[in-house]
């Protein structure tokens, strides 16, 4: 019962992380105690963190409690020492297959403490006394028990190897240094670990370095992060009050002509009834009137007819039906008609804005923007749906394959009037503007054409520059042709060299302010970048000479 009693005592006042009885033994504030070396070890692997954790029970400190030694608990350990309890070490004090064993033991072998590297072997507590007692040992180099103290010995001449050859940066032993090393750069191992030692510091100080700058970064991003979420929140928040105010006022619209064809409605059929009752009112008085006169045509006595027949003769003034103006089923028509027209309107609106609040959605971007793509499954992963607008096109031009190609007429084309039209340049521009990063290809037959991009202000009507593309400060052009290029902005030409192609690819890039034009075959060879400021969307675009075609490929 006794040695069960001391079993249990000897597991009381062990540390829970070397296994043995505690060595200047501290508590933590969870009340768990362990050697004061045991734990600060355990804390320095958390100093990155910067949460401290109790080994046990698990729980954390955001701030590395100060320990200081439990007097007590230190005097009742001395006390256990003192009666003997480990006169016969516990199981704990031997070695397992994942432990150090100390190289003198005899039988079943302990841990070892500590290695000694000039023995080159490793000792158990009691086995490293006498490095401590005698004064033989006192310069050897003890450090934490290794398995690898071997690898210390040259395998050649069996000595360890105190010195280093630089010139086969390896290690080896003396003799080594005077047979196959003879002549070599070689130095003391000691030596070699001084410089080396340098190089570590200077390469932690940079790996600190860098760690505070990602740190800084980290942190930066913390605040991006929360900068997109308060903005992103928001924006849905305004773009929802926004919205309900839209639809409340198209609600208002509606209620608004409701009343109004109701109110038109009410007064045309009063009058209608009105008219309608005078008219009942005269028939009948003209039924009347007829039922008196047809009596009167069977008097047989001529005196009493022609006596009575004057007051009967006279008619009543008729009822003006002038006004009534028969207009079958077209009363209201006309209201339909200018609601369907304004739907048509917001319809092209909301399309267009949609497409811009869309970009704009997609353009912030807290981070730095992407490279150039270089290969063309690269330029795919921006490319976009752009189709031509109707609303743009000059008569010349016809408009097919769902508005994505342009065929240049020898006859003008039917289109409805529109100020956006370009009147006289054979020129369209796209329904969609672009901003954020864009790629899309237009493919090209016949003498040449212009692919362009333009601002959506740029002019419409005449034959001024200001209305053509590559001639002013609003678009830029790049005039395609069997043989050659040539680049155009604000009347100023740039000839371009590049393999010819009927394929033109077009990458936008427009926070970067990079326009790029590609010629587009089995590879892909970039004819010229334009790199620039861009101050508002851009529409795609397309210029025809006569007997043209040109179409917005969809690229896969």
């Amino acid at each position: 019962m006794a040695q069960k009693g001391d079993q249990l005592d000897q597991e009381t006042f062990s540390c829970s992380i070397c296994v043995d009885l505690l060595k200047d033994p501290v508590a933590i504030p969870c009340g768990h105690s362990y050697c004061m070396n045991c734990i600060k070890g355990f804390w320095d692997e958390e100093d990155q963190r910067k949460i401290y954790s109790c080994p046990q029970c698990r729980q954390t400190f955001t701030q590395r409690p100060v320990l200081v030694k439990n007097t007590m608990l230190a005097a009742l350990v001395e006390r256990l020492k003192k009666t003997g309890l480990q006169a016969a070490p516990a199981d704990h004090c031997y070695a397992g297959p994942e432990d150090v064993a100390c190289d003198v033991c005899t039988g079943r072998k302990r841990k070892a403490l500590t290695s000694c590297l000039v023995c080159l072997a490793s000792y158990c507590e009691e086995h490293l006394q006498p490095h401590f007692e005698s004064a033989t040992f006192k310069k050897h180099k003890l450090v934490n028990p290794s398995e690898k103290l071997q690898e210390n010995i040259c395998s050649r001449h069996n000595e360890v190897m105190k010195m280093f050859c630089r010139t086969d940066q390896q290690s080896i032993c003396y003799l080594c240094s005077v047979d196959e090393h003879k002549g070599h750069d070689t130095v003391s191992a000691a030596a070699e670990r001084t410089e080396r030692q340098r190089e570590l510091e200077v390469s932690r100080q940079n790996i600190q370095q860098r760690i505070q700058d990602r740190e800084k970064d980290v942190k930066l991003l913390q605040q991006e992060m929360e900068a997109v979420n308060r903005s992103a929140n928001k924006a849905v928040k305004d773009s929802e009050k926004i919205f309900t105010e839209l639809i409340c006022l198209i609600q208002k619209r509606s209620s608004d002509v409701k009343q109004q064809i109701r109110s038109q409605q009410e007064t045309e059929v009063s009058r209608v009834k009105e008219l309608q009752e005078k008219l009942e009112q005269e028939i009948t008085e003209l039924k009347r009137k007829d039922a008196e006169l047809k009596q009167l045509s069977h008097t047989e006595d001529h005196n009493q007819f022609l006596h009575n027949y004057p007051s009967l003769s006279q008619l009543s003034a008729s009822t003006d039906s002038s006004s009534i103006n028969i207009r079958p089923l077209r009363y209201f028509e006309d209201v339909t008609a200018a609601v369907s027209e304004l739907r048509v309107k917001l319809q092209d609106i909301l399309r267009e804005k949609r497409t811009t609040i869309s970009q704009a959605v997609t353009e912030v971007d807290v981070l730095l923007s992407e490279a150039e793509p270089k290969t063309r499954a690269e330029f795919l992963k921006y490319s976009c749906e752009i189709t031509l607008d109707p609303n743009t096109i000059n008569t010349r031009l016809l408009l097919s394959e769902g508005n994505k190609k342009a065929t240049f007429m020898s006859r003008p084309q039917s289109y409805s009037r529109h100020p956006d039209r370009f009147t006289n340049w054979t020129q369209v521009l796209s329904r969609e503007s672009l901003t954020g990063r864009c790629y899309w290809e237009v493919e090209w037959r016949g003498g040449g054409v212009r692919v362009a991009v333009a601002y959506k202000n740029i002019s419409r009507a005449g034959h001024s520059h200001e209305c053509r593309f590559g001639f002013n400060d609003k678009s830029w052009s790049l005039d395609c042709n069997t043989n050659s290029y040539t680049l155009w902005f604000n009347s100023i030409s740039t000839p371009v060299s590049g393999p010819g192609s009927s394929r033109v690819g077009v990458y936008l890039d427009h926070r970067a302010g990079i326009l790029s034009f590609y010629s587009v075959s089995e590879t892909m060879t970039l004819l010229h970048r334009v790199q620039t400021t861009f101050t508002q969307p851009l529409y795609a675009g397309l210029y025809l000479n006569y007997g043209n075609t040109a179409e917005l490929c969809k690229v896969k």
